[in-house]
């Protein structure tokens, strides 16, 4: 990663615990830029009364910030922020994620939050989403007719290599499709047998997302 990139990264990290007040319940996503917003909250002394995480990886990053990791089912009311970053996002706040083949996990503590705070660099925001290939966790035995449900959508589903899910679920990565209108992609690919979940977070799109330029972050909400 370019220095300048990681610089970006930690800035938006800083504006997103800006956001924040004590004694919040917090989903945290999984990526670099969550990292380093794990670390700023740590530098903050920002005390959060709960942390649900979306992935093994940000769970041992928590705890060695000094956070106690709550699982979700010891939750009795919403989270009052599910924070993570996006592979893509576009001008109405719809996301391409999956990158860290955690999606089935940040889609369901994104959806036990009240908001939604994503945080990315500038680089990840888009027109139109597609460009970064589609990630799609699905179960084993479908990978086939999944593929082939992929192929007849005009896409190239590729199996990402010694890749699985915390689920342990292999992951395809669909190249060559661009969602327009990414709330009717969601619908319809939710309905492919097969699929544990894909990276369109348009349903659970993001309320506030802070983005990270040369010239300081911006607000889009």
């Amino acid at each position: 990663m370019e220095k300048s990139q990681q610089l970006l990264k930690e800035a938006v990290a800083r504006a997103a615990v800006a956001e924040l007040v004590p004694g919040m319940m917090l989903g945290i996503g999984t990526g670099s830029t969550v990292d380093c917003f794990i670390d700023a909250m740590a530098d903050s002394g920002l005390r959060i009364t709960a942390a649900v995480a979306s992935s093994e990886r940000s769970a041992s990053r928590l705890r060695s910030r000094g956070f106690m990791v709550t699982p979700l089912s010891a939750i009795t009311q919403p989270l009052d922020f599910y924070v993570d970053g996006a592979d893509e996002i576009d001008s109405s706040r719809c996301m391409i994620k999956g990158g860290g083949a955690a999606l089935t996990r940040e889609k369901i503590v994104a959806s036990a939050s009240r908001r939604f705070l994503c945080i990315v660099d500038a680089s990840k925001q888009v027109k139109v989403l597609g460009a970064f290939p589609l990630p799609v966790e699905v179960i084993e035995m479908a990978l086939v007719p999944v593929s082939w449900a992929f192929s007849a959508l005009g896409g190239r589903p590729v199996l990402r290599e010694g890749v699985v899910t915390d689920n342990g679920h292999p992951i395809l990565d669909v190249h060559g499709l661009r969602f327009e209108n990414p709330l009717e992609w969601e619908d319809r690919l939710n309905a492919i047998a097969g699929i544990v979940t894909h990276g369109i977070f348009a349903r659970q799109k993001a309320d506030l997302a802070l983005v990270a330029t040369a010239s300081g972050v911006v607000r889009l909400a």
